[in-house]
Parts: C-alpha cells; structure tokens; sequence
C-alpha cells in the first residue's frame, strides 16, 4: 500500500476547497462587490457568470440589479390650507453604483432606512406647499355627470395650479438628487392613499351627508310642487268635466219636459174631457190603497168621476 495515497487526496480535498472558495458566480440580477477585510477592493462585478478571488481574504457581496419596491408608513402630514391628512406612498429605486451603494448604505436594510428619512421628509415638504385640492386632483378636467336636474347648471369645480402627478415629481425630482448621492436611483413614486385623519373625516362626511340630504330636499320640494300642479290641473278638468255633464243633462231635461209639456198640450187641446178623467184616474191610483182613508166634502172636484163616471 502506498503511504502517499492519503496526502494525495487531503491534497486534492484541500485544492477543491481553496478553488471553492475562490470562485463565486454573479446570475443575471445580480451585481458583486468584492471586500478585503471589509474594505471595497476592484471595480464592482457586473458581468453575469464565473469570476475568481482570493479565497479566505476576499468576500463577494451581492446586490440586486433589479427594481426593488419602497413601501412607506402613512404620515400625518398638514396641507397649505391647514387640512390635516393621512398620506401613504410607494417608490421603486434600484442600485446603479453598488460601490458607492456599499460604502454610503452596506446593504438594503440600510437602504431602505436612508430611503424612510429622504422620501418621508420630500413628500412631507410637497404636501405642506400644496392645498388639498392640487393633492388630490390631477387636472381641471370638469364632471361630465351632475347631480342636478337638466334645467339646473352643473357644478363647476375650483381650478387648480398643479395637480397630484406635478406634485409627485417634485417629490421625485427632489428625492432623486438626495438619492443619487447613494448610489441610488430613483425610479418612481406614487400616493398610494390620502386620507383625512379620524377627526376631519367626521366633520367632512357630516359635511357630504348635510349636502347630499339639501339635494335630495331639493328635489322633494321640486316632486311635491309638480304633484300639486298635475293635482290642480286634475281638478280643475273633473271641474269642467263635471260642469259640462251637468249642463248636457240640464238640457235633456229641458228638452224632455218641453216635449212632455207640448204632448199634454196636444193631448187636452184635443180632448179635454178625456184628458181630466185619465188624470183622475192616475191620482186615484197615486193616492187610494185599501190602508188610505179619505175624508172629502160632497163637494169635493176629486170625486166628481166617481159619483157622476158619465
């Protein structure tokens, strides 16, 4: 047996690790920075693939090539008008120097610290040079829809200076020559939410209700109004209808009696005798029943048919 065989392979063991150790591979995403007892050493390492260093003495640090997000704490921040709100925002940055980035920042963590206090403090700024309106519009773009009726004139909304998205870049613009210095670029920053804080928001939606309850009174007062015309109006036509009907069968009636009246005329002309015995007779038959008594004098003209028929 040979005795070397042993040494051999601690050899090669001890070879395979310092190649190990002395190699280390950057992906697509990432970027390296190589540190010798903790201080930056060579260009930064951009290129994807294998690339070497001193093992043990030298250490390779990543970091992201890619888009990384920054999602800030909602802030109570004051307004120009001296409206107190909840505002909530988001950024994207990246690492375009990751030398500059390791020596000012180390690593993310400290990144996303740095960011908290730059951001935090430029969106504070911008809101306070601002009123709420140009916080919360973006143009002077008017309502296409209005609440009021056709014959009422819509709602025009107070024009603004700047809007939201100018207010954003303001933000950006300023926040991006602060971050910079870090190695940092800025990519975007948005208002994820605005918000009035607990106290106000009573008041203002007390405020809404108050507005959209006189609206809606408006238009109860508009309905009751126009229910009283369509009722007068109803009236007024059973009025004329009825008056008109009652007119009609007046003259029916004037006109019934008339005939009537010249019947009875041509009837007695013709025979008047004749005429006062069937009167007799229809009064007899009005007036006499078995339960009637009467009490007449001799004399009476209602008996006259009945004493003397011929």
């Amino acid at each position: 047996m040979n005795t070397s065989q042993p040494f051999v392979v601690v050899g090669l063991l001890i070879g395979l690790f310092l190649i190990g150790s002395s190699v280390y591979t950057v992906s697509e995403v990432n970027q390296a920075i190589i540190t010798q007892f903790g201080e930056p050493v060579g260009e930064p390492v951009i290129e994807p693939g294998l690339h070497f260093k001193l093992p043990f003495i030298q250490r390779a640090n990543m970091f992201e090539k890619r888009f990384l997000e920054w999602d800030g704490f909602p802030n109570q921040v004051p307004t120009r008008d001296r409206r107190f709100i909840w505002v909530d925002t988001y950024a994207r940055w990246r690492i375009t120097d990751p030398l500059l980035f390791f020596q000012r920042l180390r690593d993310e963590r400290g990144a996303q610290s740095r960011l908290d206090d730059i951001l935090d403090g430029e969106t504070r700024n911008a809101v306070a040079r601002h009123d709420l309106i140009e916080i919360v519009r973006s143009t002077n773009r008017q309502p296409e829809n209005s609440n009021r009726t056709g014959d009422e004139e819509a709602e025009v909304l107070e024009a603004i200076a700047t809007g939201r998205q100018q207010i954003t870049g303001e933000i950006l613009e300023a926040a991006g020559s602060a971050v910079a210095e870090l190695g940092i670029e800025l990519l975007d920053l948005q208002f994820k939410r605005i918000n009035y804080i607990a106290d106000v928001q009573q008041d203002v939606f007390a405020r809404m209700i108050a507005e959209r309850q006189r609206i809606a009174e408006e238009f109860r007062s508009e309905g009751r109004g126009e229910s009283a015309r369509i009722q007068g109006e109803r009236e007024r036509d059973l009025a004329q209808i009825q008056s008109a009907a009652f007119r009609t069968a007046e003259e029916i009636r004037g006109t019934a009696d008339a005939e009537a009246t010249q019947v009875y005329a041509e009837a007695y002309g013709s025979d008047a005798g004749f005429y006062a015995f069937t009167k007799s007779l229809e009064t007899y038959e009005r007036t006499m029943d078995p339960d009637t008594f009467f009490i007449l004098g001799t004399n009476s003209e209602l008996l006259r048919f009945l004493e003397n028929p011929r």
